[in-house]
């Protein structure tokens, strides 16, 4: 295991989609692993290194509300961009005002959760100058000062994330859950070895006194 770091982060919604649904937003009950690994990502992210998920702690109740949001029915056309930069003559943009929708969406609310993570080097990118140690005092200086490359999102843009740092494990507050829980099967990550046949991976999500340990996680497709 690499260096680790331990964060808090919080807001007052997020949305972590589940992707069974295909026209109405739901939430997973927690957060997932890709959107824990997106959040230290918009702190500190390098080709070199490979952000883990190691434990995520559940602090506050789970509440869900319901809202409606504006969202566009289409995504711009991968094909399309890559003519556009051969020459072509294709648009190269989606007018928001003819493809708006209005969608209902059951969101989180409240949250709050302490993220343990480590990083991995990426061999194929690790250059002479990189160092793990290097990487780690750069990542917590970030995360000290509240530096980020682009603003950290509880799942969408719309639902910011407060990042805080936890220098002691010892800190850690202590969750409301006291109990085991079995969230069922969640998306713990994409697999984007194929660009044109991304994959998704999922987990069974086993809670224990409010904290998922994915160390012990079963990972398949």
């Amino acid at each position: 295991m690499g260096y680790g770091i331990t964060i808090r982060v919080s807001g007052p919604y997020a949305l972590f989609t589940r992707p069974e649904m295909k026209v109405e937003r739901v939430s997973y009950d927690v957060i997932t692993p890709s959107a824990a690994r997106g959040i230290i990502e918009a702190v500190y992210w390098k080709p070199a290194i490979k952000w883990v998920i190691d434990k995520v702690h559940v602090l506050k109740e789970i509440q869900f509300t319901n809202i409606r949001r504006n969202e566009v029915s289409e995504k711009a056309s991968t094909d399309n961009a890559l003519q556009v930069m051969k020459g072509g003559k294709k648009p190269l943009y989606i007018a928001a005002t003819e493809s708006r929708q209005q969608r209902a969406s059951m969101v989180l609310r409240n949250v709050d959760y302490v993220i343990e993570a480590h990083f991995e080097k990426v061999e194929e990118e690790w250059g002479e100058h990189d160092s793990e140690e290097g990487h780690y005092n750069i990542v917590l200086r970030r995360l000290r000062e509240g530096q980020h490359f682009h603003a950290p999102c509880l799942g969408t843009r719309e639902f910011p994330a407060k990042v805080e740092i936890i220098e002691d494990k010892r800190e850690i507050p202590k969750s409301p859950f006291t109990d085991e829980r079995d969230l069922g099967y969640m998306l713990y990550d994409l697999d984007f070895s194929n660009p044109r046949d991304i994959k998704p991976m999922f987990f069974k999500a086993q809670m224990l006194n409010g904290v998922i340990d994915l160390t012990k996680a079963e990972v398949r497709q």
